[in-house]
């Protein structure tokens, strides 16, 4: 009978920092290679680390440790925290952060914007680093609480749900080494509960300074530095100091919707020995072998389908044998056979990781029962004699083994803490992927990284591009991944590629890559241009239906708003590459396609989520803008375009020439021939365009002689000029039965005016516009008065736009290319260039075919980061002779506001002014306090106070830091709502002007 699933949990993602590595991968292979990941200190580092030289001269000091290596650097910006924050806060808080946001990467989560209620289970060693600061005597009553709240358990959870914007529960769970493991348990009740979708289980144990042991003679600390758990030889344990994270979700959830799980979780168990045993640290059998078995129970199998257990394996003389006996009787009694489960002890690689250990031997197990190898036990000889292994189903293996049992493979893991709160978990292999193995979807792929700063970007790029080299991965899964499974951060870079191997080139090449980063204020305002007659190419319209999503269907919505005939021509003209050129360059057929076109390719853009600010478009474009703006509906604009086409079709034949000069040289230019030319376009101030019958622009350009640079544009007629005349009145007659709106939005027309919403629009505008000189450089000019930062997107074929908006000092991006087969790359191009700068694109949406995978993640490599509170004390202090702190902690902002208390209100001018307060510099003193405040330096008048990582504790501080040092008081309130440097020395500078100044009295 099979079993029934419903409870499962599966575990999603996973991340770890290890002695040895700070990959899973690497770590895995220092496991099956039986390494031993301890080292073995110099003296020298113990004693720059403060450790004090009686200690180091100690004979029964051992210097082994489990080192993780730069557990002193933390990603401070990305968390969006300041210097000084970062310092405050203990070390193992920090990498928790860091670990977790991996985890939650790996499981395909943004880990600003999960989309699940995800609950937190946290767990950290007491704190070393809160012990170094108040031994160090430097802490006072301020900084004290931010040490507090950096360090102590009881903030952790909730430091990393208001982090990381996560809104399940979140629970700080304590039980000593068995912490982490009695955290999955929590974790699993409260997804089967309901109290969450997603559970994220975190744990760090880590010494500060990392360093050795001092071995007891009868303790638990080994005398030689090496955990050998189950060996003859074994005498004791070995620290280590390690982060680990998962990241579970319910098992039937998780196959919907995400990642391929690493393994899953069958049962989980937890109890304590209660007072049955020899003293309150000692071990029990019976509590041990019952916690195994109420798991195995709570997993619905029997002890005969597990193949390996990782055990708590601690190396010591009393703990093994009791762990085995447990263990033993606990598996034979449930089914297992003698010689069945191989046992597993990471502490024998890493030393004993403390409050992380359960966890990390979760992952572990997870991947023995993933990858079907069962690592050795390192360093392991032969087994202890203590241990009854007569019978027992448990064997220490010497040396990496293939996966013996049957399947599905599964595996326990134990862990117990000093106390007795006992763990054991049950965990089975992923489930095979039942769906048919897809193949790579065809076309260009687009894939985006984003990190907080350009270094971390290049790293995550470099790894990216290894992990496609050696992974066998569909693009449409990379691009998926990294579009909804990753927080968009500030610094960004995109690259195309047809196939992973393309895209791992580019990364690495940096070849075809935008890169760019948001601007501090949000996205730049969009404005959508587009073009005129003369850009028109057969089959423009096949690279948007290639790459941009929901172009297709809004083209088919504006085809049927013409006659069956033209919505034909038009629908082969623009995706057949074949169609006849000659056909597409008549008026009456170009103007409707290249409107069906922008305005599909607009109503695309919309649907991704970029929306325009303004809207300009040049000649025929700016009925397009129109449209776009809500000037004329849909209808009445497919109408209009082909009246106006035909009838331009029917005016006499003519030519334009392009001019790189401005208009009032043009004008000299035509003047000085003696030819009868018009000025139809005025684009920038040096580009003009003037047209005429074709045999007078032919001699006006043999004329010109390279006076200035000309260029003949692909157009049949002159437009703008008297020999368009006669479209006029078909244009007014179609005008008259249409309804004309205010614009919706900003609209740049082509005589050089800017309409604003709510602006009257007359049928006039658009009858002058097909007549008279289009004067789009001074559109241009009035965008960029209005929109100085905004980002110019040509909407339709060709890049002419984009040159013109470049010139004048404004961003552009082209939408696609010129001409049939050209910027192939152009679409997917425009919409990474346009994601780089902060423009809200659906990335996602670019590859719906795609599904979450495991993919690197951030690659974290923060500055180092140590409070001057826990630096090592300097030769000769006596820490008994500092000052006992109070522990009465100030009274928080919010109290503050309250009661008035540091308002300044009935104060006694100068009653409490520090002698030397008006000799003091008080710009220099500012400085300082922000310095210390905040960890920055180098401060402009215009910093902001808050920007740079500030908040209403630390403004509380900078109050009584004044009050202390110039002795005046300085409401709160003002601190905060005038927040540069700036505010706050002048604020000072006014208050201590005013102290100085004589009262008078009577």
């Amino acid at each position: 009978m099979a079993r029934d699933r419903s409870l499962d949990i599966a575990v999603s993602g996973m991340a770890g920092r290890f002695p040895g590595s700070s990959e899973l991968t690497q770590w895995w292979d220092a496991l099956t290679a039986g390494q031993v990941l301890t080292r073995r200190y110099q003296r020298q580092e113990l004693a720059s680390e403060g450790v004090p030289p009686d200690l180091l001269d100690d004979p029964d000091y051992v210097a082994v440790h489990g080192h993780l290596a730069d557990a002193d650097r933390f990603d401070h910006v990305l968390f969006r925290m300041s210097p000084r924050e970062a310092e405050m806060l203990d070390p193992q808080h920090r990498l928790m952060l860091e670990c977790a946001w991996s985890a939650l990467e790996d499981a395909g989560a943004n880990p600003l914007d999960t989309g699940l209620t995800t609950g937190v289970f946290a767990s950290a060693s007491s704190s070393d680093y809160l012990r170094r600061m108040v031994a160090g005597g430097q802490l006072t009553p301020l900084t004290l609480e931010d040490a507090l709240h950096g360090t102590e358990p009881d903030f952790l959870a909730s430091l990393l749900s208001y982090r990381l914007n996560l809104n399940g529960p979140a629970l700080a769970v304590q039980t000593a080494c068995s912490s982490s493991l009695v955290a999955v348990h929590l974790a699993v009740q409260a997804l089967l509960n309901g109290d969450c979708d997603q559970a994220l289980v975190v744990a760090a144990g880590m010494a500060f300074p990392q360093a050795g042991h001092l071995h007891v003679p009868g303790g638990i600390h080994s005398p030689t530095g090496h955990c050998r758990p189950f060996d003859a030889s074994a005498d004791g344990i070995v620290a280590g100091s390690g982060v680990a994270c998962v990241v579970l979700r319910r098992l039937a959830d998780a196959l919907d919707d995400g990642p391929a799980p690493h393994g899953v979780i069958l049962g989980t168990a937890i109890n304590n020995d209660g007072s049955a045993k020899a003293g309150y640290y000692a071990p029990s059998v019976e509590g041990q072998q019952a916690v195994i078995r109420a798991a195995l129970r709570a997993a619905d199998v029997d002890g005969d389908s597990i193949g390996y257990l990782e055990s708590h394996g601690t190396g010591t003389r009393i703990g093994d044998p009791i762990e085995w006996a447990a263990a033993s009787a606990a598996l034979r009694a449930s089914g297992a056979r003698p010689g069945q489960v191989a046992v597993g002890a990471l502490k024998a690689n890493t030393g004993h990781l403390d409050n992380a250990a359960g966890v990390a031997g979760l992952i572990k197990a997870i991947m023995v029962v993933r990858e079907g190898v069962i690592p050795p036990v390192a360093g392991h000889t032969m087994l202890n004699p203590l241990l009854e292994h007569d019978g027992s189903p448990l064997y220490v293996p010497g040396q990496a083994r293939s996966w013996p049992g049957t399947e599905p493979r599964r595996a326990g893991v134990s862990a117990f803490g000093v106390g007795g709160t006992n763990a054991h978990v049950v965990v089975e292999q992923p489930p095979v992927d039942s769906t048919a193995r897809r193949g790579a979807s065809t076309g260009r792929h687009l894939v985006v990284l984003s990190a907080a700063d350009g270094a971390a970007l290049d790293r995550a790029a470099t790894r990216l591009a290894a992990h496609l080299r050696t992974h066998d991965v569909l693009p449409q899964d990379v691009v998926r991944t990294l579009a909804t499974g990753r927080a968009h951060l500030a610094e960004r870079l995109a690259v195309i590629g047809t196939d992973t191997d393309e895209l791992a080139e580019r990364l690495e090449s940096r070849g075809t890559i935008a890169h760019g980063r948001v601007p501090t204020t949000g996205p730049a305002p969009l404005v959508f241009a587009f073009p005129g007659q003369g850009a028109q190419y057969p089959g423009m319209a096949r690279p948007l239906a290639a790459d941009l999503p929901g172009f297709s269907a809004a083209l088919a919505t504006v085809l049927d708003e013409y006659d069956p005939t033209t919505a034909e021509l038009v629908g082969r003209a623009l995706l057949d590459p074949g169609f006849p050129a000659d056909d597409l360059a008549e008026t009456a057929l170009a103007q409707p396609a290249l409107f069906a076109v922008e305005y599909a390719a607009a109503m695309a853009l919309r649907e991704l989520g970029l929306h325009p600010a303004a809207v300009t478009g040049h000649s025929l474009g700016e009925i397009t803008a129109a449209c776009v703006a809500g000037v004329l509906d849909l209808a009445d604009a497919a109408r209009l375009v082909t009246v106006r086409g035909a009838a331009m079709q029917q005016c006499p034949p003519g030519a334009m020439l392009a001019l790189t000069c401005g208009e009032q040289e043009t004008a000299d230019l035509v003047r000085a021939s003696g030819l009868a030319l018009e000025t139809a376009a005025v684009n920038s101030p040096d580009h003009t365009v003037v047209a005429g019958p074709p045999d007078v622009v032919d001699a006006f350009e043999a004329w010109l002689s390279g006076r200035v640079r000309a260029r003949r544009l692909r157009s049949r007629r002159a437009f703008h000029t008297a020999l368009v005349d006669a479209a006029v009145a078909p244009l007014r007659e179609a005008l008259a039965g249409m309804r004309l709106g205010p614009p919706t939005l900003p609209w740049a027309t082509n005589s050089g005016e800017l309409l604003l919403p709510g602006a009257p629009v007359g049928a006039a505008l658009f009858t002058a516009q097909a007549r008279h000189t289009v004067r789009f450089g001074p559109s241009l000019r009035r965008l960029g008065d209005r929109f100085a930062d905004a980002v110019v997107v040509e909407v339709g074929p060709g890049h002419a736009l984009s040159t013109l908006a470049e010139s004048g000092g404004l961003t552009a991006v082209p939408l696609c290319g010129g001409r049939p087969g050209a910027d192939d790359e152009a679409v997917p191009t425009a919409l990474g260039r346009l994601w780089t700068v902060g423009q809200p694109v659906d990335i996602d949406a670019t590859c719906p075919t795609g599904r979450r995978v495991h993919l690197p993640g951030y690659a974290f490599h923060g500055p180092r980061h140590l409070a001057a509170e826990a630096r090592p004390a300097p030769a000769g202090h006596n820490p008994s002779a500092v000052v006992p702190l109070p522990v009465t902690a100030p009274a928080p902002a919010a109290t503050v506001f309250a009661t008035g208390r540091d308002s300044g209100i009935g104060a006694t001018p100068g009653a409490d002014r520090p002698a030397g307060a008006f000799e003091q510099d008080v710009p220099s003193l500012l400085g300082r306090l922000w310095t210390d405040l905040l960890g920055r330096d180098q401060l402009s008048d215009d910093a902001d106070f808050f920007a740079l990582g500030g908040d209403s504790l630390s403004i509380t501080h900078l109050a009584r830091r004044l009050r202390t040092e110039l002795g005046i008081r300085v409401p709160i309130r003002d601190l905060m709502t005038r927040p540069t440097l700036g505010d706050h020395t002048s604020m000072c500078r006014a208050l201590v002007d005013s102290e100085r100044a004589p009262v008078a009295v009577g």
